[in-house]
């Protein structure tokens, strides 16, 4: 609550598990170690979540390795200081979240699309890297995984991107993603303050990435893909709603308004 943990009087508080019994910051609980019953039942909660999603219809399956999340936990030596089969060299710190993308693959079969969220960088000293990142992709990859959304960050308080004059760079992470797309071969995603209809298209007609998501950009602005699309000279993919036809351009001058009042604010 309030970016805090909940008590350990809590009566809503639960035992936390985790690679080792490190906190994340100092005043937080230490999880428990998972041993290797832990593990069993972890591998196999992410594939029933997998089998879920299939019954409810979506699309694609995407794990979650990113920003302090288990997975991510496993890859990361800030984290992870195990001493067995799961901990120390890369290859046994990727050991985990690899038996996860195995048995999520053979779950949901070969037709599901399958994709990975990861921090390609601890933004630490000592943490999981982009060489890292690289290596563990391409492992993933191997896997049967067909993409990877790559984020950063997460694992630690301290583990915050290098702050550029006015504040962090617009698609700071898009780096990231280019590197991982050109040495694995990987389809990317990439994501990190990608805000105006021709940064997000440029991401992808330069090859950086095979294509982009945004989030917070979407929260400021609901009809972001309309605006986009408007900008670029093209028709939104998705049909226009009746009661919103009103507020398009071809219907309401205000929207053409908007559009100048937006390219004099570039300008």
């Amino acid at each position: 609550m309030g970016g805090k943990p909940l008590a350990e009087t809590d009566p809503e508080a639960w035992q936390t598990v985790g690679p080792s019994a490190i906190p994340f910051a100092p005043g937080w609980p230490a999880p428990k170690a998972a041993d290797r019953s832990d593990l069993d039942r972890l591998r196999g909660a992410f594939v029933e979540a997998a089998q879920r999603a299939c019954r409810a219809g979506f699309d694609l399956v995407e794990v979650h390795g990113a920003h302090g999340y288990l997975l991510h936990e496993f890859l990361s030596p800030l984290a992870n200081q195990r001493t067995d089969e799961y901990g120390g060299s890369l290859e046994n710190r990727m050991r985990f979240p690899l038996e996860v993308l195995r048995a999520v693959r053979q779950a949901v079969g070969q037709d599901m699309p399958l994709g990975m969220r990861i921090s390609a960088t601890d933004w630490v000293d000592g943490g999981f890297n982009p060489d890292e990142a690289v290596r563990f992709v391409a492992a993933a990859k191997a896997e049967g995984v067909d993409y990877v959304c790559v984020s950063s960050g997460g694992m630690a308080p301290q583990g915050l991107p290098p702050v550029a004059s006015g504040g962090i760079a617009p698609g700071y992470q898009v780096p990231f993603a280019d590197r991982i797309r050109r040495e694995t071969g990987m389809t990317t995603r990439a994501v990190g303050l990608i805000v105006e209809p021709r940064q997000a298209e440029a991401i992808i007609a330069e090859g950086r990435a095979d294509f982009v998501a945004l989030a917070r950009a979407f929260l400021d602005d609901p009809r972001w893909v309309w605006h986009a699309a408007d900008t670029l000279g093209a028709s939104a993919v998705a049909p226009c709603p009746p009661q919103y036809r009103r507020a398009r351009p071809e219907q309401w001058p205000g929207a053409g308004m908007r559009a100048l009042a937006d390219a004099a604010a570039r300008a």
